[in-house]
């Protein structure tokens, strides 16, 4: 279970970006939310959970969306539900469904949302081609938005929502309908948002791969409560004492040499060899690695820390349902 409220404000930075104190919401006889508390550090933020798992009722309560039931939430500092128009000015949003106005060509829409948060025309407009520039759209931000593929309208959801420079950005399941390459096009945006802009990045999904590449704080929420909130770092180093060894052939004396030190060890179908050397560290590995004169392609630790702890959280809660 989590630690309490005013445990976490203790070990978390004197800056916050979000904070909660037994936030629920409620829809009829049905806990959306069942006492959320959370005090979260800037950073890029993944929101991780199953459908129904009362993400996007979360995000859309902490942007006002949504009213609160009971407790308590802070956004940038100002209090949700009495400093709205102060909050919207400093926070973006990509919804889950698409949000365009129909008939609107993309940059005539991007400079509509851009003089809602407040822009004059002409500064909404230098903005909106800015941002649409920045994710990639060309000579078809000139088009109709109905026009518009999968992949075109996720990049026109994220430069709505950062058209304003905002300090947070809130996305629901950014990469939702796009192929490989799309999918890796707009998680490198995103990660960008963060680490060369320093714009706080919260990314809800359901994709524990997008989350893994691009996310630094994770947090897991089930049934309406958070399970899991930890940085990544943290959660990867409680999952020590496995790796995926890469290696261009020889596997079959990695594997025997393994049982002789009782590493239990096989062969995965990605071709990678999974060797459980219960340490703290590699070194044992690489030193049986450098005693057999065998160099890996790669040594990945832990590779799959993020997806056990949301299975084992995710088994815990319903187990304690």
């Amino acid at each position: 279970m989590p630690p309490v409220y005013e445990q976490i404000c203790a070990r978390m930075p004197a800056e916050l970006v979000i904070e909660t104190n037994a936030l629920t919401k409620v829809f009829g006889k049905q806990k959306a939310l069942d006492g959320v508390s959370l005090a979260v550090a800037p950073g890029a933020i993944g929101l991780l959970g199953p459908n129904g798992a009362g993400k996007t009722t979360f995000m859309k309560c902490l942007l006002q969306l949504q009213p609160i039931s009971s407790g308590s939430a802070k956004l940038l500092g100002r209090e949700v539900g009495t400093e709205g128009r102060e909050i919207r000015k400093r926070v973006g949003y990509t919804p889950e469904m698409d949000c365009h106005i129909p008939g609107m060509a993309g940059c005539e829409y991007v400079t509509y949302c851009a003089q809602l948060c407040g822009l004059p025309f002409q500064a909404a407009r230098q903005r909106a081609h800015e941002m649409l520039d920045f994710v990639g759209m060309g000579q078809e931000r000139y088009r109709k938005i109905d026009t518009y593929s999968t992949g075109m309208k996720q990049r026109l959801k994220l430069a709505q929502s950062i058209v304003h420079d905002p300090e947070i950005v809130f996305l629901d399941e950014p990469t939702n309908g796009l192929d490989p390459k799309g999918q890796a096009q707009i998680l490198e945006l995103v990660q960008s948002l963060w680490r060369a802009y320093g714009i706080t990045v919260v990314v809800s999904s359901h994709l524990l791969h997008d989350v893994e590449q691009i996310c630094e704080q994770i947090i897991i929420i089930a049934r309406g409560r958070v399970l899991v909130h930890d940085s990544l770092a943290n959660l990867k180093a409680q999952r020590r004492g496995w790796a995926e060894v890469v290696l261009p052939g020889r596997h079959e004396e990695l594997e025997a040499a393994c049982g002789r030190r009782q590493w239990p060890c096989k062969l995965l179908p990605n071709g990678h060899v999974k060797v459980e050397h219960n340490s703290e560290s590699l070194n044992p590995l690489l030193q049986l690695l450098h005693e057999m004169k065998l160099a890996p392609l790669e040594i990945i630790p832990s590779p799959n820390a993020l997806e056990e702890t949301f299975v084992q959280a995710l088994e815990i809660s319903h187990a304690a349902a």
